[in-house]
């Protein structure tokens, strides 16, 4: 083995599991179908990864929702209350992922956070002292035995029992409870595979690249020390990514790993720390292509880290799992002189052979080709908008006047209710609008029909918010296919592909657009669709836009300058949009920063340098010269905001709402402690699962956010967008939302 992968996209090429997924939770399939399924795609992904020259990678990687719940499952993390329900495993599965309401019983889904610095999801294992932590699947075995019934002999994956832990939730007990459960858990994993015939096992522990204290270094220790003895012949391999491991580095060493997997894309500090000295006896598993982004590896540059590192066994893979990148190229439409500067999955794999081949001194013509990508610029620099941005003074990111002033202006402006009710943005996209879009982008229809299409879709929802008595309403976005590709569709600088999609969560996929050159507004991206809403009714109609953090963060960003440069030039563009908004008479902007978290250093110690110190100002850059009359809002979701909540607060919205119910409203209590300044909407139902909440539910939250926040700073809305979500559940959940909105009111 000389050439491996982290891991490979589970969804398919043009996104089979998906589709079959959701045709299953409709029952418009069975159990067995689903299953034939997604063996089908896990056999089609072995062939393309044997056929691209890889003749080492790995198997369970595959899953069916999310691999933390794959793990939480196979090690009996299960509550009583689904274990107990009358529902196949596999029901059993997906209702602790997306939530169950049927005859057999009422399950909130588990909480749902971010992986790491991804916009990947990941659903968060829940441990209560009644855990009965013990090896209770097979799915690992299952798929390593496949695998080699095709005759490959695969690495198998699964998250290691310190990410698990680190990751988890713990309710009435603490995870150092349940270390010698996952010791004797994992050593019988290792014991089987063994006798299935393994060679190694991958232990994906990506929590060591987080700063750690000697509290959690001990607990990693605790674990691994007695773990590693009961190995047997089996080969192990830790394998990190996202970052570098210097607070753990001697740690690896140290113990009798047999493969340590480090991250050269996103480490700063791993080729340092692989020059001071690597163990002999182990192999080294360098990361040097980029698992998390779509241009092509320089061949030179990587080779000249890899001569530096002077390792004597080494194997060549990805910064991380591939699951970050579209499947192929191969699917797309775009010019050659475009593509050929792209790699995704597939790509990658055969940047992988082609690298170890020169590293034997193989096919030097792989170098010369490569080569020639990187001999001159790939696009021309936007003169005027460098100095534009040079030229920013201090002034333009501060809004005036200070927030409490604005306040009071705002309060008698609008004359709101007490607990103003709102939505995130998006109402349901149905099989009917996206079945217009594709029309219209096939030029099937017209552009006059295409619009009297939407008008329709907005008068539609205008009037049921009316109906309902939602206070602040929305026109629901049936004009956008996405909160980014839209914007990205309206501004210079961007490339769009058909099929790169990339999971999010579960069958959730999105198509992040690529940052090509330098970005600026073209022309005016939502201002028709507003006014035309703020025209069919007499309440206020907010305008909706993605803020510039998130766009960066849920594009392909360039590699070629920096992403705060990127951002300021989408902080410029967005700004004139917000200014046009107000121009033509919208009071209310709501502009979503939903992943304004998601590039966070993972090392707390980078957060400002880093990060923060100019993602905050450029989302005020976007709303700096508005008039104090206003209001400006914005919206994160799944994230966890508890430590960043002073850098929140000084991006100087004037409302924020965000994800709180799968969290358990947990960010409150941080709210309370940090006396937030901002009105907020803490999500009080959660839109990613398809349960109808009940208006005692909604009650019941609110009476829990009012006893952390002053009734007259808090809003009432959904805890995210509901364009993946159902007309019927929609409307049902709206409508109980606004009278438990009500009925709170009149108890105040």
């Amino acid at each position: 083995m000389t050439a491996t992968i982290v891991g490979f996209p589970r969804i398919g090429e043009n996104r089979e599991l998906k589709f079959i997924t959701e045709k299953y939770f409709k029952h418009e399939a069975t159990e067995e179908e689903l299953k034939e399924r997604a063996k089908d795609l896990r056999q089609h992904d072995r062939k393309l990864l044997l056929d691209s020259g890889l003749t080492n990678f790995t198997s369970n990687h595959f899953s069916f929702y999310d691999q933390m719940l794959d793990a939480a499952f196979l090690f009996n993390v299960i509550p009583e209350n689904i274990a107990g329900l009358d529902l196949s495993d596999l029901d059993k599965y997906f209702a602790l992922a997306r939530g169950y309401q049927g005859k057999k019983g009422d399950v909130k889904a588990w909480p749902m956070k971010k992986w790491f610095n991804t916009n990947y999801h990941y659903i968060v294992p829940q441990f209560t002292a009644d855990t009965d932590v013990k090896l209770a699947g097979t799915k690992i075995f299952d798929e390593f035995v496949e695998a080699k019934e095709d005759g490959t002999i695969t690495r198998p994956v699964l998250v290691g029992p310190f990410t698990l832990l680190q990751l988890s939730e713990f309710h009435g007990c603490v995870k150092e409870d349940f270390v010698g459960a996952f010791i004797e858990a994992y050593a019988r994993i290792f014991k089987r595979l063994e006798d299935l015939g393994a060679n190694w096992i991958q232990l994906d522990e990506p929590s060591l690249v987080k700063d750690l204290d000697e509290k959690e270094l001990a607990l990693f220790k605790a674990l691994y020390e007695p773990l590693l003895l009961q190995k047997g012949k089996l080969k192990v391999l830790a394998q990190t990514y996202f970052g570098d491991v210097r607070d753990a580095y001697d740690v690896l060493l140290k113990l009798p790993f047999d493969g340590i997997g480090l991250d050269f894309v996103e480490g700063r500090k791993t080729s340092e720390l692989v020059e001071r000295g690597f163990d002999d006896g182990k192999v080294l598993f360098a990361g040097v292509v980029n698992g998390k982004n779509i241009w092509r590896n320089n061949y030179q540059k990587t080779l000249d880290l890899l001569k530096k590192l002077n390792v004597k066994n080494l194997v060549l893979t990805t910064s991380c799992s591939l699951l970050h990148v579209p499947y192929t190229v191969a699917s797309e439409e775009l010019e050659e002189d475009v593509t050929k500067h792209f790699a995704f999955a597939e790509e990658k794999v055969r940047e992988l052979v082609e690298l170890d081949a020169l590293l034997k001194n193989q096919s030097p013509e792989f170098l010369r080709k490569n080569a020639e990508l990187f001999e001159k610029p790939r696009v021309l620099e936007n003169a005027e908008l460098h100095q534009k941005i040079a030229d920013l003074n201090p002034e333009a990111f501060v809004r005036q006047p200070e927030f409490a002033v604005r306040e009071k202006i705002q309060k008698q402006e609008f004359n709101l209710p007490l607990l103003p009710t709102t939505t995130i943005g998006s109402f349901p996209q149905t099989r009917e609008v996206k079945q217009k879009r594709a029309a219209f982008r096939k030029h099937e229809i017209s552009q006059e029909e295409y619009d009297e299409f939407i008008a329709e879709r907005i008068d539609s929802w205008i009037g049921f918010q009316e109906e309902i008595g939602l206070d602040v309403l929305v026109h629901g976005e049936f004009e956008r296919n996405d909160m980014v590709e839209y914007f990205g569709q309206h501004l210079e600088g961007y490339v769009f592909t058909k099929k790169a999609w990339v999971q999010s969560y579960g069958t959730r996929c999105v198509k992040p657009p690529i940052i090509w050159g330098d970005v600026s507004r073209k022309e005016p991206i939502t201002v028709r669709w507003s006014v035309y809403a703020q025209k069919q009714t007499k309440k206020i109609v907010k305008g909706m836009l993605t803020g510039p953090v998130t766009i960066l963060n849920w594009s392909f960003p360039r590699e070629d300058i920096s992403i705060k440069e990127s951002t300021l030039q989408l902080a410029l563009a967005i700004r004139e949009e917000v200014l046009d908004l107000e121009k033509n008479g919208i009071r209310i902007i709501q502009i979503d920063e939903a992943a304004l978290r998601e590039k966070l250093p993972l090392r707390r110690s980078d957060w400002q340098s880093e990060y923060l110190d100019w993602a905050i100002p450029a989302f005020r850059l976007v709303h700096s010269g508005v008039k104090p009359e206003t209001q400006i809002h914005t919206h994160m979701c799944y994230s966890e905001f508890n430590d960043i909540i002073s850098a929140i607060d000084d991006m100087d919205a004037d409302v924020i709402s965000f994800e709180a119910s799968r969290s358990n409203l947990e960010i409150l209590d941080e709210l309370k402690e940090k006396n937030f300044k901002t009105e907020v909407g803490p999500g009080v139902y959660d839109i990613h699962s398809p349960r109808i909440p009940t208006v005692e539910e909604i009650e019941q939250a609110l009476h829990r956010i009012l006893g952390k926040v002053k009734k007259e700073k808090v809003w009432v809305n959904p805890d995210c967008g509901l364009k993946t979500r159902g007309e019927k559940e929609t409307k049902a959940s709206l409508k109980n939302l606004t009278q438990a909105a009500q009925n709170i009111r009149e108890e105040l």
